[in-house]
């Protein structure tokens, strides 16, 4: 389906108009729309997006004082972004939540090859060169570092954008643009930021920077650098305990798959239980034979066979308006639409509520209060239920399959599953697919019970059904499993498709990287310095409370992408330096010295530009937050440790090159 949901709703809103028109004694209003959420969601990413320029924008020119070199980087972000909308157009992407994201995330990356080129050349310059020797000198030496660094994030979100599924098609959209932006960055980068510098740049005093500042900072980081270089075990000692720690921090992270969401909105699902047809001692339902009846039972049967969805509707109705009543009297719920007969079942009926845009709770702690105030009617059990992020049939997050050939004992161990997973906090509304004992469904020819639950509170889904996982296993006697259901089992299904996309983005950075450079050990010294980032990033979690799911994967596979850059930078300059003379460890700290600023510049400009996005204001915050807050902790951590490991890391894998090639060239 390639439909838009405002472009819809605007149209169905101008036929509304005209049908009014004709019709001015009758009032049409659209009683159900998830259009106003998804609006104010676009609206702000929109401004995120235009917080995180800004706050680019500052961060280079705090660095360079350059008016001049930070306009030239300033132009790389709307003339990236123009490149990106030309490719969304031709790709048929509209700018919706997760592309407005990807664009928000993107700024800092955007304006990170742009930073690199112009600061080099805004050295060289004021080393004494003239601005068309300095920008062919300065382009030069970061090209390969710049091209490699673009290409393996490129690298990284093409598996992104084919991952498969229903929530990979969701994602696609996202792997498309992140790709798009910075191909189009680098391209930027080679031409306009060099060709500007030229024009505009003007040799500049170094006096004039602040260089006191400056140079203690470089000359404190060369003296621990060179301390690193020569205790190289208990740095890289330091590296493995800081990714031990934030590997054990994880089990303390909320786990889940996509972060309950402040919609403002929900649906409230009650079912009206079916009635019994009384025969002499035995009870039947409506969906089973009857073998005799009295007198009075028959003109009930009748009315019932001439129309028995009437019959339920009509009690579906009045039960759905009696629940209507008491959710309307919340001081927060703006309006309630009821609808009878849901999915094709006439005792079944739904409550899609609006919540007010001024309220004094979120819609978690409203959901609660509503849920504790509902009447207790007789027959009738109610679910109040999330609007799910990606649509499918409306159903509750935790969903458990019982699987066994005994039919009583399946329907004893499901009771006793079901009061055991009454005991776990934050399961509410726990219902087996079979109440009644009207019907064992199958499940893969085998029979089943299926036991469902909502969470009351932000509790994390992964550890709500862990939790309901362990005490059911206890239950289950020889030849009887489980299985996850629903969202549940669908989570655990993303979740695999997003480790096999992290493997292969992976890989495709080994074989970019490896095609650039040449050699392995380049390519090996960034693939082992990427769990740097898993301490920085788990820590942001777990104090923000945010969950360790499909959004933070992503976040993961982001940085991923962006752990390359300065060992990059580094490792690509040493080199150089290398080849002009220097021994191995001069140019290690010399390469320290001179890369230590802009490495200072694109990190801070990629976190400061994702701040906005990691404060978690607007609708849909709740979304973007747990991928901001990765992608900033990761890349804080990540990129403090490897001024320090990359170096060292370096030499290691060299001098073990060196011994492996000796030893099988010694007779």
């Amino acid at each position: 389906n390639e439909a838009n949901t405002l472009e819809i709703v605007k149209q169905v809103e101008a036929e509304i108009a005209q049908i009014q028109a004709k019709l001015p004694s009758i009032t049409i209003a659209i009683a159900e729309t998830q259009a106003d959420y998804i609006e104010s969601a676009v609206q702000a990413t929109i401004d995120e997006l235009i917080g995180a320029i800004i706050l680019a924008i500052i961060v280079i020119f705090a660095f360079l004082r350059n008016w001049r070199a930070s306009l030239i980087a300033a132009l790389s972000i709307p003339t990236s972004l123009l490149g990106t909308f030309i490719i969304m157009a031709i790709a048929g992407l509209t700018l919706e939540t997760l592309t407005l994201l990807a664009l928000a995330l993107v700024i800092g990356i955007v304006v990170d090859d742009c930073i690199v080129d112009v600061e080099n050349i805004v050295r060289l310059m004021n080393q004494g060169k003239k601005p068309q020797e300095a920008a062919i000198i300065g382009t030069d030496e970061i090209s390969l570092t710049v091209t490699a660094s673009t290409l393996t994030i490129a690298a990284v979100f093409v598996p992104v954008a084919f991952m498969g599924g229903t929530v990979g098609k969701f994602f696609q959209p996202f792997g498309l643009t992140v790709s798009a932006a910075v191909i189009f960055s680098l391209l930027v980068a080679r031409t306009l930021a060099p060709s500007l510098a030229v024009i505009w740049l003007k040799p500049q005093p170094e006096k004039t920077s602040n260089p006191t500042q400056e140079s203690a900072l470089v000359r404190y980081y060369r003296q621990g650098l060179r301390w690193c270089l020569s205790h190289r075990l208990i740095v890289m000692s330091l590296a493995i305990l800081s990714m031990i720690v934030g590997i054990a921090i994880i089990p303390f992270i909320p786990q889940g798959f996509i972060p309950r969401l402040d919609r403002g909105e929900f649906n409230l699902i009650y079912t009206v239980a079916l009635p019994d047809i009384k025969t002499g001692s035995d009870a039947q339902d409506l969906n089973k034979p009857r073998d005799t009846n009295t007198s009075s039972d028959l003109d009930w049967l009748g009315n019932i066979s001439k129309s028995p969805e009437r019959f339920l509707l009509r009690r579906t109705i009045k039960m759905g308006k009696q629940l209507e009543e008491a959710v309307l009297t919340h001081p927060d719920v703006e309006s309630v639409f009821t609808i009878a007969g849901i999915r094709g079942e006439p005792n079944r009926g739904k409550l899609a509520i609006q919540l007010k845009d001024k309220r004094e709770n979120d819609t978690i702690a409203i959901q609660s209060q509503i849920r504790d105030s509902l009447p207790s009617l007789k027959d009738v059990t109610t679910s109040v239920e999330d609007i799910p992020f990606v649509q499918t049939e409306a159903e509750k997050p935790i969903q458990l399959a019982i699987l066994g050939d005994n039919v009583d004992l399946l329907q004893k161990v499901a009771q006793e599953i079901k009061t055991q997973a009454a005991t776990i906090p934050g399961l509410v509304d726990i219902e087996l697919s079979n109440p009644d004992n009207q019907q064992i469904e199958r499940l893969n020819g085998q029979r089943v019970i299926y036991i469902s639950a909502n969470l009351k509170s932000a509790q994390g889904l992964e550890d709500a059904i862990f939790q309901l996982e362990t005490k059911a296993k206890t239950l289950l006697p020889d030849g009887f499993s489980l299985r996850r259901w629903g969202s549940s089992d669908h989570g655990n299904q993303v979740v695999g498709r997003f480790g096999r996309t992290l493997v292969l983005s992976v890989v495709l950075m080994l074989i970019v990287l490896l095609f650039l450079f040449g050699r392995l050990l380049e390519p090996l010294v960034v693939i082992l310095c990427l769990p740097l980032s898993i301490l920085g990033s788990m820590l942001g979690l777990l104090v923000t409370r945010g969950d360790f799911g499909i959004i933070s994967l992503i976040g993961f596979i982001f940085l991923v992408g962006l752990l390359d850059k300065n060992a990059l930078l580094l490792m690509d300059y040493a080199n150089q330096l290398r080849d002009g003379g220097f021994n191995r460890e001069e140019a290690l700290i010399e390469t320290g010295g001179i890369r230590l600023r802009p490495i200072m510049m694109t990190t801070l400009s990629t976190v400061l530009g994702m701040l906005p996005i990691a404060l978690g204001w607007g609708a849909g915050a709740e979304l973007r937050q747990p991928m901001a807050i990765a992608i900033m902790g990761g890349l804080l951590t990540s990129s403090l440790l490897s001024l320090f490991v990359v170096p060292v890391l370096y030499t290691l894998l060299e001098d073990w090159w060196g011994k492996c090639r000796g030893a099988r060239l010694a007779p």
